[in-house]
Order: structure tokens, then C-alpha cells, then sequence
């Protein structure tokens, strides 16, 4: 029998515990917890329920992508707690994130009750539906109370509140909670009666886990809803029929990794399509599941002749699309028909092509498909890969200086096993995407690609680094600094980050825009170099830090991992000498010997 603890000292500390006591029995593991007073109901009722792990953390920004990092990487919906007022705005960049790439947060915001509004209260501001649309339900709940009836009301509404958070798309649920003084848990014999009323197993054993958490698969419910929910299966004939066809495996987080690579490689077989999987993704770190996996995608469209070979007829796109520029002109200009596979209810066709969604997963798609013969369409592409790939690999290879895209390549190939991966937005991205090498390291990608920001990177990685395997964060200057309060979480990190920092002093993003041929301005308000010194920064923050000097030490480093804390292995580049060699050389890798 689970023991439940209700705080009886006052109405505002039994109506936090019996939330917190709820959300505990729904499967809750984890409260993010920010200081401030109006929040303390909810700050001493986590702190004390079993089995929820409360971590306060300072930086309301910070703390928002650290509980998302959590929740990306567990798959479990995590509690968000803060004050009134500006508080709650700094959860925003991290909802909006949570919101477009799908992942489960309950944003629990404290507010002054309704009399102490709209009259100069002193912090406070308006938080009715403050994330707008960006929270996929909104409620604010009732002034705390101890009658029975309103505390079943708080009940059912947190155990609605829980699924919205999971169902139908994963994502935001926001409830402010309004509560008159006082805050702390000073004692008042007005709960009396309804302790000596209170049953707690007869109010809290109607509780049960409304879907079971291993459902939620990188941003929607898998087949546990299937009898309930049916999804279905489509049929095109077009597939079957057709022998000019690819599979474009985009962005995904999947928390069944393998299953996921396995069913897109199944896809793949039964149809004898090509995959073009991007490196944010993990179907390039499954490769011995795929005999058809295209790594060079990016590289083998930038050649004229091979782009006008390979033009497809069917795209089959799991999820959203890579990154590729290219690929997405390639895209436009072919106009292929394309079929889009993601269960949510989304439009992921940022390029209006003529496109079907089909409201379904991959694992159930692929069961639904009957085999075909291999095509010379297929070969091409294939023969493709084996040149571009070889090609790419040794010029990789043969480069010694400490050019920022072979961080990429290298990382590809010496992270130990299932090693969880958080690479940052701008250049990272896009060098994964040039240089990740195939493998069967089964290594776990992550990343803020919902809303493509720089904004807490580092929060973020440590989210995912959380009481994980040893993981590590691959990012730039720019969106380290952006989040350098992020580095206060080390006091209450449990785990180990290496961070992989690409110092090319400024953003390395924008020399591949035009603006980069007008100077000035470009340098100072585009470039904007910071000029940091990351070893004094990393001692302000009692974090280990090491220049690396050449790529036989970063290789040394990075397998094994250590197992505890935060380092920094800070390799210096030159930003505008790598930029002026991927604009020479990228279009080259699928030219020379082909």
C-alpha cells in the first residue's frame, strides 16, 4: 500500500499536497522547481511527495529547457513550478520549443488571487493563457478550499490536465494557481474537520495512469492506443507500382529507437526505396538494420548530373524534413508526389508540395506493405553513396588542422555505444548533416529543432544528460554563451556532460548567407564575435575546462566518458577559413571520382 502524506497545516498546504500527491500517482518523476513565494504551497509539496524527484533551479529560462531536456529524453511529462509575475514569462522560449517538436511539460505558474489583480499588487502581471496557442490546454484553477467536493475537482482536473499533456500530440499544459495568504504552512486548526473525514485510499485508489508511459514515441502515442484509437492503414498502389522511389527519414527522437530504425528499414526492403536519413535522426547509428541507407544525400544533390538522374517519383517522408537546403530545393524543383507518415495532426510540408499526410506511425505502415523487386533506381543510388561516402570519409581523414565540420565526422565514430548526443542548432546541425558517418553505434541524437533557436542549449543537453548514460552536447560560441546560466545547474547535476565547443568566436551560421559579402556591417551585428575566454568562464563556474590541440587528443577524450560532472573540450577554429571551405569543397565531395 503506497503511504500518503497530506500536509494538514493549512488549506493552501493540503490543497498542494493533494496535487502534488496526484500528479505522483499519475507517474510523475520529476518537479522542476523555481524559487519565489507565491509558488511555496507547490514548492513544499513537491519537496515532500514520494517518489517525485524535486530539483530547485534558479534561472526560470534554464530551468524550463532543463525540465525539457528531461522530458525529451524519458518521455514522461515533467512539472514546471514558478512564482507570479515576470517568472512566468521566462518559461516562454522553452514552451514554444516544447510545443513544436512535441514533447510532454505541465507548467504549473502561481498567481495572486483574483482580488489583489489589476491594482499595483506588486508582482503580478496578467498569466490568463499566457502561452496562447502555444499550450495545447489551459486552465486556471479554483482558489484553494477544503471542502470535499473541491478537492475532487482539483483531482479530476490534474488527471485531465495529465492527459491533455500527452494526448492527442504530446506537449504544453499550462495551469495557474491562484493562492491568498499564507504561504507558508503556518498551522490552522480549520482543517481539522476535514482530516478527521478524510479517507485517502478511497480518494486517491480511483487514480490510474490513463495511458501507460511507454506509449509516448517522440511526440505522439504509440500502438497501447491503437484499440481505442485506431489509426489507419494506408494502401497506395502508387508504391507498389512504382520504381523511381524514396524514403526521407527526417527529424525524430523516437524513445524506441531501434524499433523505429526497424521499421523504417523494413519500409525500405519490402519496397526496395532508397533511405535518406538525416543525422538528427538515428537511423545513420542503426546501419546494419539497412542495406539501403543514404548518408550523402546533402552532397550527392549539389552535383547537377546525379540530381537530374535521381529524380524520384514517390517520397515517402517520415516526419519532418531534413535540413538539407539542398535537398529542399531538390525537392521543389522535382515536385515528386509525396506521402508525409506522423501520426500528429500537424502540416509538415513547409514546402506546398503535392503531398498526402498519413495520420499514422512507421512501425504500423511498414507492416501494411507487400515486397517488391529491386530497381536500377535504387542502384544509382546506392552506387551514389558507396563513391560520395568514400570520398567524403577521406578527405575527412586527411585533414589535420582542427577544421570545425570534422568534429562532426570524428564524433560519428568514437562515442562509445548509445551515447545520447544533444547537438545545438546553426552550424552543428548542419555539419552532422554533411559529415555523420553511418555506424552501428546505436548513438541517440537530440535537439531543440521545434522552433530551430539557440536558446537553452546547455540547459537543454543537461536536461537529457539528467541521470542518463554519460552524454554529450556538440555546440558553437554563440549558443553556449546564450545559456551560460545554465552551468548553475552543475550543484544539483546527477550524471556527466562533455561539452564539445566549436569556439570560432561568433556565428559561423551567417557566413553562409549573403549578408556575409557586406562589410559593414556583417562582423559586428550579424558575426557579432564575444571574445570570451571559456577557461576563466568555466572556473567561474567550478567546471572543468581543456583546449584541445589536435584531433588525436579529442579522440582520446571522448571514449570513455567520465561519469560525473560538467567539462569543456573547447576546440579554437577559424571561423571564416572553414566557412570559404565548405563553399569550395561541399559541391566537389559528389564530383571527383564519379
Amino acid at each position: 500500500m503506497v503511504t500518503v502524506v497530506i500536509d494538514w497545516r493549512n488549506t493552501n498546504s493540503v490543497w498542494g499536497s493533494i496535487l502534488a500527491e496526484t500528479f505522483g500517482r499519475l507517474g510523475l518523476k520529476t518537479a522542476v522547481i523555481c524559487p519565489g513565494s507565491r509558488s511555496t504551497p507547490l514548492a513544499i509539496a513537491f519537496a515532500q511527495t514520494h517518489g517525485v524527484e524535486a530539483i530547485p533551479i534558479l534561472d526560470e529560462r534554464s530551468a524550463a529547457f532543463f525540465a525539457l531536456g528531461i522530458a525529451r529524453q524519458t518521455g514522461h511529462p515533467v512539472v514546471l513550478v514558478c512564482t507570479s509575475g515576470t517568472a512566468a514569462a521566462n518559461f516562454y522560449p522553452a514552451i514554444i520549443e516544447a510545443r513544436e517538436s512535441r514533447v510532454p511539460l505541465i507548467v504549473l505558474t502561481a498567481d495572486r488571487p483574483p482580488e489583489l489583480r489589476d491594482c499595483h499588487s506588486g508582482q503580478t502581471i496578467d498569466q490568463v493563457k499566457l502561452y496562447g496557442t502555444y499550450a495545447s490546454w489551459y486552465a486556471e484553477l479554483a482558489l484553494p478550499s477544503l471542502e470535499i467536493e473541491m478537492l475532487a475537482y482539483l483531482r479530476q482536473t490534474l488527471i485531465y490536465a495529465w492527459e491533455r499533456s500527452r494526448y492527442p500530440v504530446a506537449g504544453v499544459v499550462h495551469l495557474n494557481i491562484p493562492f491568498r495568504d499564507p504561504l507558508a504552512p503556518i498551522p490552522d486548526t480549520a482543517t481539522e474537520i476535514l482530516r478527521s473525514q478524510f479517507n485517502p485510499q478511497d480518494f486517491f485508489n480511483t487514480i490510474q495512469l490513463p495511458i501507460n508511459a511507454s506509449c509516448y514515441n517522440g511526440g505522439h502515442l504509440r500502438n497501447a492506443l491503437a484499440p481505442h484509437y485506431p489509426l489507419p492503414i494506408p494502401h497506395p498502389n502508387e508504391w507498389k507500382q512504382g520504381d523511381r522511389g524514396i524514403i526521407i527519414a527526417g527529424l525524430a527522437q523516437p524513445q524506441q529507437p531501434r524499433e523505429y530504425c526497424g521499421a523504417i528499414a523494413q519500409l525500405a526492403k519490402t519496397l526496395k526505396f532508397p533511405v535518406l536519413a538525416e543525422a538528427l535522426s538515428p537511423v545513420r547509428n542503426y546501419a546494419d538494420l539497412n542495406p539501403y541507407l543514404i548518408s550523402t544525400y546533402d552532397l550527392i544533390v549539389r552535383n547537377p548530373q546525379l540530381a537530374q538522374q535521381l529524380q524520384p517519383k514517390i517520397v515517402i517522408q517520415i516526419g519532418e524534413l531534413p535540413t538539407s537546403k539542398d535537398l529542399r530545393q531538390w525537392l521543389s524543383v522535382t515536385q515528386p508526389q509525396r506521402w508525409i507518415v506522423d501520426p500528429c495532426d500537424r502540416n509538415l510540408d513547409p514546402l506546398h508540395g503535392k503531398t498526402i499526410h498519413l495520420r499514422t506511425t512507421v512501425e504500423q505502415l511498414a507492416q501494411a506493405i507487400e515486397p517488391k523487386a529491386p530497381t536500377a533506381y535504387l542502384q544509382l543510388w546506392c552506387d551514389a553513396e558507396a563513391k560520395v561516402r568514400s570520398e567524403c570519409d577521406r578527405t575527412m581523414a586527411e585533414i589535420d588542422h582542427l577544421f570545425e565540420g570534422k568534429a562532426a565526422w570524428l564524433l560519428s565514430q568514437v562515442l562509445p555505444p548509445k551515447t545520447p548526443l544533444f547537438v545545438a542548432n546553426s552550424m552543428p546541425v548542419r555539419d552532422m548533416e554533411f559529415f555523420w558517418k553511418p555506424s552501428n553505434s546505436n548513438i541517440r541524437p537530440f535537439f531543440n529543432r521545434g522552433a530551430n533557436g539557440i536558446d537553452g542549449t546547455l540547459s537543454t543537453a543537461l536536461g537529457v544528460a539528467y541521470r542518463n548514460q554519460s552524454s554529450v552536447l556538440l555546440t558553437g560560441d554563440l549558443a553556449l554563451l546564450h545559456d551560460t546560466n545554465g552551468f548553475l545547474i552543475n550543484n544539483k547535476f546527477i550524471g556527466h556532460l562533455t561539452i564539445v565547443l566549436i569556439n570560432n568566436n561568433g556565428g559561423g551560421i551567417f557566413e553562409m548567407l549573403p549578408i556575409s559579402k557586406f562589410e559593414p556591417p556583417f562582423e559586428e551585428f550579424f558575426a557579432t564575435p564575444q571574445n570570451i575566454d571559456f577557461a576563466q568562464l568555466c572556473a567561474t563556474y567550478n567546471v572543468e575546462h581543456e583546449l584541445i590541440q589536435s584531433w588525436e587528443q579529442l579522440q582520446q577524450k571522448l571514449n570513455p566518458l567520465p561519469t560525473t560532472g560538467i567539462r569543456v573540450l573547447e576546440l579554437q577554429t577559424d571561423r571564416k577559413a572553414d566557412a570559404k571551405w565548405r563553399k569550395d569543397n561541399l559541391g566537389k565531395l559528389a564530383t571527383e571520382h564519379l
